[in-house]
This record gives C-alpha cells, structure tokens and sequence, in this order.
C-alpha cells in the first residue's frame, strides 16, 4: 500500500508564493520520476512540472521561471515552489509518482488526493 500526502496548500494574493510538499509512504522499493499535475474545473488534468529519479526537470511553459520543482529522497518527498502566482494558477494541484513496491523493476502511478491553490486579491 502506498500514499502520497500532499500539503501546503492555500490562498496567497497574485505575485505571492506558496510551497507544496507530497510525502509518499508505504512499501516503496524505488520512486522514478515525481510530478506535479493541476486541474481545473471541466479541463483535463495537465502537468506543471516533472523530475525523474536523476533530477532531469521539465516545466509546463506557463511556469517555466516561477515554479521549481524538487525532491528529498531520503524523505521520498516531492516539492513545488510556486512564485509570482498569477489567478490563472487558481485550481487543485496533485502530485504524481512512478513507484516500484517489489523491486522488480516495474513502476505504478500512484496520486494524491489533491491540495487546493487560490490566487486571489
């Protein structure tokens, strides 16, 4: 069994920042890459940003030079920095990872439950 918790969430005025984290736990044998996805409202979910097991990052170009992504994997935690927030960043943001749970070498997706970003004056 594994989950993924993700925190830091919240509401922040437009040229503000916030910090998610997401924490998984459970059988971990190894966790590839680790990404955040957001979702609005009637739209498909879309990634924000990516980083594989070798920290290779890959942005959404609607953050690239505001968001950073990072990880701590002596803490199998994932992070989101999120600057100058636009109202347009304004939806759910999950987090994301490929997970091997038996050591042979296969990866599962496995999802947060979804941590909610306003960007509101």
């Amino acid at each position: 069994q594994v989950q993924l918790v993700e925190s830091g969430g919240g509401l922040v005025q437009p040229g503000g920042s916030l910090r998610l984290s997401c924490a998984a736990s459970g059988s971990i044998f190894s966790i590839y890459a680790m990404g955040w996805y957001r979702q609005a409202l009637g739209k498909q979910r879309e990634l924000v940003a990516r980083i594989t097991s070798g920290d290779n990052t890959n942005y959404a170009d609607s953050v690239k030079g505001r968001f950073t992504i990072s990880r701590d994997n002596t803490k199998n935690t994932v992070y989101l920095q999120m600057n100058s927030l636009k109202p347009e960043d304004t939806t759910v943001y999950f987090c994301n990872a490929a997970i091997d749970t038996t050591g042979r070498g296969t990866a599962y997706n496995y999802w947060g439950q979804g941590t909610q970003v306003t960007v509101s004056s």
